[in-house]
């Protein structure tokens, strides 16, 4: 049973040497058309997906919108337990309204 095994092992471990000889010359092809890729389709597209961020973030109002006091949308049953117990853990005061309104009062 064990030289049944043998030659079945020995047979594909030759064959797989085989397959890797003759796709000697295909690495060298696929590997070029990975690299035509990568300059012909990824580079202008992640050159065009940039481009499209930067134009969007210029035409982007950066004024904070009117606090209007929606009870449901800041539920605090218990404070946060660091600092004062009002501001998120990544609290930015540009960004995050507290629930009684903006952080300073005043509007930009």
């Amino acid at each position: 049973m064990a030289a049944v095994w043998a030659g079945v092992l020995r047979r594909g471990f030759s064959s797989a040497r085989q397959l890797a000889a003759a796709a000697g010359g295909e690495e060298h092809q696929s590997a070029r058309l990975w690299k035509i890729l990568s300059f012909v389709v990824a580079i202008p597209g992640v050159s065009v997906c940039m481009l499209n961020c930067y134009l969007k973030a210029q035409q982007h109002s950066h004024e904070r919108p009117e606090f209007i006091p929606y009870e449901h949308l800041r539920i605090r049953t218990k404070p946060f337990p660091w600092g004062d117990g009002t501001h998120s853990l990544f609290h930015n005061a540009h960004t995050n309204v507290l629930p009684t309104g903006w952080e300073g009062g005043e509007e930009h």
